[in-house]
């Protein structure tokens, strides 16, 4: 599995594709992407890369130690990928948006926005209790969380109110629209797990998912969404045919029914 790189969220906007089409994306934009460090296992790498250049004054001590014996100008933000290096990825090499191609499916990785303290109806989707007649201030509460003596406590897990958002995320199989090296620019169809500013890890797409085609929905006059009529009035007005046809002939009688 190749590498990937560090990028940061603009923001969404939209394009048309070439038929025609809107396709909503999320806007990642990559500066300075290079290789700090190289360490070698046994079937893989462990690659360090850092990007987003950042003053000298604003670093510790052993961080200008750091970047001084790599011969690198100071990063802002570092990052550690798995997989296999060619030759031609050296220590300093820079990394373009070009390492994908559109088309193409990667993996996002970001932190999630933080939502504070929430309770149990946006945190986990509960339904909450009756909003009528019967439940006096307790309408979005989590309702029973234990048992009785018997175990007399709480299981850990339980699902309660708590702390939402602000943790790992990882988007995955999101389609690669658009790569621009000269303005550091790469687009992907959706959206992705940050704020807007937060740094996002890009890599390869370890599952690709397959759209799922739906088929077209019938509307009351009695024509697809495609515009297509159908066709069950030709085949009533030929049934209707059929039986009156039918009904002017006398029926056959069987052989022991005329005796």
């Amino acid at each position: 599995m190749r590498i990937g790189l560090i990028a940061q969220k603009v923001g969404m906007t939209r394009i048309f594709s070439s038929d025609g089409q809107h396709l909503p994306v999320t806007v990642l934009h990559v500066e300075n992407c290079q290789i700090l460090r190289v360490k070698k296992e046994k079937n893989f790498n462990i690659v360090q890369l850092g990007s987003f250049d950042q003053k000298a004054n604003r670093l510790s001590k052993p961080m200008k130690g750091y970047f001084s014996k790599l011969q690198i100008g100071p990063k802002k933000k570092l990052m550690e990928f798995k997989g296999k290096l060619d030759d031609e990825f050296t220590i300093g090499k820079q990394i373009l948006p070009s390492l994908f191609s559109p088309g193409q499916r990667v993996d996002v990785s970001g932190l999630s926005k933080g939502k504070g303290f929430a309770g149990v109806m946006k945190r986990h989707n509960f339904s909450g209790n009756r909003a009528s007649h019967g439940v006096s201030i307790s309408h979005r509460s989590a309702g029973s969380t234990g048992q009785c003596q018997d175990p007399g406590r709480t299981f850990k897990g339980k699902k309660m109110a708590g702390h939402l958002g602000s943790e790992k995320v990882t988007a995955k199989s999101i389609e690669v629209v658009a790569v621009d090296d000269n303005q550091g620019i790469i687009m992907l169809r959706g959206s992705v797990p940050g704020f807007k500013g937060a740094y996002v890890k890009v890599s390869d797409a370890k599952k690709i998912f397959k759209e799922k085609k739906h088929p077209p929905q019938e509307t009351k006059e009695g024509k697809s969404k495609d515009g297509k009529k159908k066709d069950s009035a030709k085949n009533s007005g030929e049934e209707s045919k059929e039986k009156t046809q039918t009904a002017g002939q006398p029926e056959k009688k069987g052989k022991n029914e005329g005796k």
